[in-house]
Order: structure tokens, then sequence, then C-alpha cells
């Protein structure tokens, strides 16, 4: 009999719980109700969980403390996408009334996993039944019943977990959309094959705890936009130790020790992402002196996830790892266009050759801009585009891959400016970015929900520059409706969506409103679009071509069109995007 569950059997259990999800991700994908390529909820569940997992695995001697931050720290900051954020949420809930106890008996659980789902409702501002949230609540209210009378937690989960089955098996009945495309809940699917990887090690079955040693992919790898090392040649890396490093301590640490932190680590290297999460201060940069770094943390606490690679040896051997050493990457090529540093002399003690900058203040500049801007796109016509509108940082990202909060944290930070605007241009990711503005505490961020490419080109050329803050945030979100969008893609499976029939391999466009094409190709699938969406006020209609279209095969549909359109000014882009033929805007 199961009573209590000790720290070391919630972290067991939790890892076991997060090895189960990664086995069962790709079965997840395919539940995605539009059976379009980018599914992905599976692998945004996954991604999430495994945050929590690497933050988890570290830890040597468990606590019911250590191990709930850990898992409610890793899980915040890794969410990906509306189901691993709505997922982030359920866990922190549960895990703040693990910390509020001295033991983790049935009635424990049973306000923990109440608590929950409290927190995730919160977060949501439109809930919709028949998602994860309806069967979170399920297994919340019936384990409510049952924890008063039952002491020992195993059998009581596996009462739980399987009426959380059969909540799931009924989410067609509560969303139409569900029913018709003859799946269950994608969301709810992962959530029940999280507890039931949990509950497996907690009733002896022989699990996995062990969590596989490898990348998952991140934003930049799933849409082409990483580069290798080979590209880059060993005379172009001036600092080259890529240092990794948490510092750990018992207080909780100020914006001035992670300013001054900062001042410091510019001083010997570059690349530098360094915040802090209350008694934790993550540490990057590139350096030519890892020790003198992790000296450094020492006069600041403990240190762990210590990590040194030497970027001139391995530069031909392995791929950049993360988002981190990407942004690395391209300010290293950018660095002159975007802050336009000052040259000086060599510092004192710097290496022959090695060429020191004057920061902003140094410089007679100021520290940072008022305002700065960040966008989330896939393909780099549109990043270009992005950034020839004014947009100073692009994270590479959106429909095959939903970037984490953690990496808008990144990107927050290489944005030098008080106030930042977000454009999430996918409604995935909407949710990530309205919580990496509660983790912020140095800048003020501002999330603009572009809900697709065009509405997030709207917005940001619906910014005035004479405008204050406030003004500016109205009038980029009213330009959001001044556009209509529509995506253009294939099926991956057959199914019916919306009363339409849909054939694996079927040309498909999505608009705002849902599906209004299903087509044999592409250009019938474009036509029949913009049949549907243009009206006697359209103005003006944008194509973005993918990386899998050709630019004489776009120009000939954009001539086509303007036969169809005399009265339309038709504009052709190239956007460079992975699984989406082409992005349609309608002024």
């Amino acid at each position: 009999m199961v009573k209590n569950l000790d720290a070391k059997q919630l972290k067991n259990a939790f890892l076991a719980a997060a090895n189960n999800l990664d086995r069962k991700k790709e079965v997840i994908n395919e539940l995605n109700v539009f059976p379009v390529p980018d599914g992905d909820t599976g692998t945004n569940m996954t991604m999430t969980v495994m945050s929590a997992a690497r933050e988890l695995a570290v830890l040597e001697e468990p606590s019911l403390q250590n191990v709930s931050k850990a898992i409610a720290d890793g899980s915040l900051r890794g969410a990906r996408g509306n189901s691993g954020v709505i997922l982030s949420q359920l866990i922190r809930g549960f895990t703040k009334e693990i910390l509020e106890n001295t033991e983790v008996d049935s009635l424990t659980l049973s306000r923990a996993f109440l608590r929950g789902v409290e927190t995730a409702y919160k977060a949501v501002m439109k809930p919709k039944e028949g998602t994860i949230l309806t069967v979170a609540k399920a297994m919340a209210d019936k384990i409510s019943e049952l924890a008063v009378f039952q002491e020992d937690i195993v059998p009581m989960m596996e009462e739980v977990l399987r009426y959380g089955d059969e909540t799931l098996a009924r989410t067609p009945d509560m969303l139409p959309v569900l029913k018709e495309a003859g799946v269950v809940d994608s969301g709810g699917q992962g959530l029940m094959e999280l507890l039931w990887g949990a509950l497996a090690y907690l009733r002896g079955d022989d699990v996995d705890l062990l969590l596989r040693d490898e990348i998952l992919p991140s934003s930049a790898n799933r849409t082409g936009a990483v580069k290798s090392k080979a590209d880059i040649s060993t005379a172009d890396i001036e600092f080259g130790y890529c240092t990794e490093f948490m510092i750990n301590a018992d207080k909780v640490f100020t914006d001035d020790d992670v300013e001054e932190l900062r001042k410091w680590l510019s001083e010997i290297g570059d690349s530098i992402v360094c915040f802090s999460d209350e008694n934790i201060i993550k540490v990057h940069v590139h350096t030519n002196h890892p020790g003198e770094c992790f000296e450094k943390g020492l006069t600041m606490g403990f240190l762990s996830k210590m990590k040194v690679d030497n970027l001139r040896l391995e530069h031909h051997e392995v791929l950049i790892k993360d988002a981190s050493r990407i942004a690395a990457a391209e300010k290293v090529k950018s660095r002159s266009e975007k802050q336009a540093p000052v040259a000086a002399p060599p510092r004192e003690g710097s290496e022959t050759g090695n060429q020191a900058y004057l920061s902003r203040e140094e410089a007679g500049l100021p520290s940072e801009k008022e305002i700065g801007f960040i966008s989330i796109c896939a393909g780099d016509g549109l990043a270009r585009i992005f950034k020839e509108i004014g947009v100073d940082y692009v994270i590479s990202g959106g429909q095959t891959m939903n970037p984490s909060t953690q990496d808008i944290l990144r990107a927050v930070q290489e944005v030098d400016a008080h106030h930042i605007f977000i454009l999430p241009n996918n409604k995935n990711i909407i949710l990530a970015a309205r919580q990496a503005v509660f983790l912020v505490k140095d800048k003020e961020l501002h999330v603009i929900p572009s809900t697709s490419i065009p509405q997030g080109i709207s917005a940001m050329i619906g910014f005035q520059a004479d405008l204050s803050v406030e003004e500016n945030e109205k009038y980029m979100m009213a330009a959001l409706s001044a556009v209509s969008s529509a995506e253009i893609t294939y099926s991956v499976r057959d199914t019916m969506i919306e009363g339409k029939e849909i054939h694996k391999g079927d040309i498909m466009c999505l608009s705002d409103t849902g599906l209004i094409a299903v087509s044999g190709t592409v250009d019938e699938a474009v036509k029949e679009a913009m049949s549907v969406m243009i009206h006697e006020d359209s103005e003006i209609a944008t194509l973005y071509y993918g990386i899998d279209v050709q630019e004489k095969d776009a120009e000939k549909l954009q001539e086509e069109l303007r036969g169809l359109y005399p009265h339309l000014e038709i504009e052709l882009e190239s956007g460079g995007q992975p699984v989406y033929y082409y992005f349609l805007s309608i002024e």
C-alpha cells in the first residue's frame, strides 16, 4: 500500500511520465483536428515536459521543495504551443499545492489536482469544453470524491485515470470539430499519456527513468534555419569557448545582481544570455576564459550545469544546438547593423587582435531604446520583410515548431529596449508569449495577438513612432482587423472538416475563420480562396510564396490573378516558409 509519496518517488514518477509522453508524441500529433503537416501537439507537450525533466534529473538530493520547483520552473520556461502552456499551468498549480505540504497523501494529491485545474483555467481567456482542460477537471472532480475514503494512492489513481480516459473518449461529443474529424482531443490524450506513465512507476512496472541523450528539435532546425558550424570560419570566431552554467544561492537574486554580472561578462566575451529566476542565474557566454567565468560565478553562489564547448575545435562536427548560439552567430555577422558599436582600443589584458567595443552609454548613445519589436516566423524571406519594416529580432519558428517561452525570453534579452512588442503570428504561440510577460522583470512586454503572418505585418506597419506605447498598442491591435489572411497547404490524412471531404494529398486553404477551400492543385486553392475572401472594398492582395514554390510559378499565378481581378493591386513576395505553399493577405 502506498499512502504517501516522498520526493524521490515524485521525481521518478515525473521522469517516467515524461518518457512515456515522449514515446507517444507522434500518435498525439496525428490527432490534430486539421490534417495539416504542422500538427505538433504531442511535440509541444513533450518538449514542455522534457524541459522540466532535465531540471529534475540533475537533483541528487531530492526534496519536495526542490522537486516541485524544478518541475514548475522547467515546464513554465519550456512551454510551447497552447497545449504546452496549459500543461505548464496545470503543473504549476499542482506543484504549488505540494510545496505547501510536508507530505503527499491522497488528500494532498486531491487538492493539488484541483489547484492545477484552477490555475490552468485562469490562464486561458476563453476555455473550451472538450479539451485538455475538460479532461483535467474531470479527473480533479473524481479524485476529490475518492480521496476522502481512499488512502492507497495507486488504486485511487487507477480509478481516476480510467475516468480521465472515459472523459477523453467523450470529447468528440463536446466539440463537433473533433467528432467530424473522428478524433479525440490531442491535448487531453497527451495529458493521459503523461499520467499513465507516472502511475506505471508507482505501480512498480518496468519503466524508463533515463532521459534520452539528444537535443529535441528546436524551432530553428525544424524550419531549416539552423546553420552548420562548418559554415562559420574559425577565423571569424572571436571568442573560442561557448560557456554555460547556472549560479545557485539561498537568496533571491535582484535585477542589480544580474545587471552587474552581465556587465562583467561583457568585458570578457560576447553572445551573452544572462537572466535570473529567483535564486538561480542562468549564464551563456562566448569567451576565451571559461575559468574566469566560473570563478566569478562562485563569488555569487554554487555552480551547476557547467558546460564548455571549444567552438574552433568542434565547428566542423556539430550543429548549433540552441537558440542562444543561433542568435550569437547572427549577432557576429550583423553587429554593426544592430547597435552600431564604436570601435575602441583593445582593453588591457585582451588577446592581440581582439577588438573591444564601447557600450552604448560609453559611445554617448542611450543605453536602450524606448520601444523594440520581436516577431516570430519561419522563412528567410519573411524574416527579411519583418526586419525591413522595423522588427529588431526575429525568432525562427511558427508553423512547424512553436518557440517556447524560454526562446521568447532569450529574444527579449537581445533587444535593447524598455518596451518590447511581441508579434506571435500564430494562434498557438500567443499563450507562450503572454507567459513570458510574467517572467520578465526589467522590461515591459506587450503581446499583440497576431494569429497569422499577414496580421503581424499589418500590425507592424500600423506602428507610429510619434505615438505613446499605449496608443501604439491600440493602433496595432486595430490593424489586425484590417487584413484577412489564409494559408495554403496539403492534407496528411483522409478526414472530414466542416462538411468538406478531404483526402490525403489534397490542397487545403485555411483562413482566419476556418477551412475555405479544398482543391487538387495549389493554384486552384489560391483562386478558390480569393473568390471567397475578396469583397467590394478589397484593394490589395499579397501572396507570400513558400520554399516549395518556384518563383516563375508564383509569377505566373500572379499574372492570372491580375487578369481575374483587374481592380486589385496584387503583390508577390518570397516568404521562404516551409509547409505552406502560400500565405495570402487581403486588405
